[in-house]
């Protein structure tokens, strides 16, 4: 395992401003996620668990705090240097697939490398193709959203997330849309791909499933 964490959080709060009232989400987290890691992150509801996802992703910034994801400073960078940083290194697993409805399978998968400069059509084919494979997918690439179960859309949402090779998985409840079985068959995926060599930070309230990670 490499020496150098891919992620370091030192110090990292957030507090939500609404009126007067201030709400602290999360107070002086620190954390390190090396590569090839497998991190659950659980708690009850309402305890800054999908907060702290959010700020990993890039979706948010922390309030105070430093952040380090792949040795590069990104606490405060600009939005347009956040979402190009967030495309290359981040592969996200929400709870609800969001999965667009008029897009086909393999339109989904492709979504994230349009936003790519330099990579062709042919190309962008073969890799979310390459993704579907890896998920047991490539037979319903022509099939819509509505026309797959909880289950088949999740792995979908699996394929999307791992189709620009980034550095980080970061799964948010993936399976608490799902009953029990697909559930297992997610999980299993997901231990799947870090037995590859992925590295993920899920965030799950279900205990049962907190016990794939290597560090809880």
């Amino acid at each position: 395992m490499s020496k150098e964490p891919l992620i370091h959080l030192e110090g990292v709060k957030k507090v939500f401003y609404t009126e007067d009232v201030e709400t602290h989400a999360l107070s002086g987290i620190h954390l390190d996620i090396f590569p090839g890691e497998y991190v659950s992150i659980s708690g009850p509801s309402g305890c800054g668990k999908s907060t702290l996802l959010s700020i990993l992703g890039l979706l948010d910034s922390p309030t105070e705090g430093a952040y380090v994801l792949n040795s590069q400073s990104v606490a405060k960078l600009s939005l347009s240097e956040r979402a190009r940083i967030r495309n290359r290194e981040v592969g996200f697993i929400f709870q609800a697939f969001n999965l667009i409805g008029d897009l086909s399978v393999l339109e989904n998968v492709e979504l994230p490398l349009t936003y790519r400069d330099g990579v062709s059509k042919p190309e962008r084919r073969e890799r979310s193709m390459e993704a579907l494979n890896r998920v047991g997918m490539a037979h319903r690439i022509k099939h819509f959203p509505s026309q797959l179960s909880g289950g088949q859309q999740q792995r979908v949402a699996v394929a999307r997330a791992l189709v620009g090779s980034p550095s980080i998985l970061l799964a948010d409840e993936p399976t608490g849309n799902l009953d029990s079985k697909n559930g297992e068959a997610v999980m299993a995926l997901l231990a799947e791909l870090h037995a590859g060599g992925a590295t993920i930070c899920m965030v799950t309230h279900d205990p049962r499933y907190a016990d794939f990670a290597d560090r809880k």
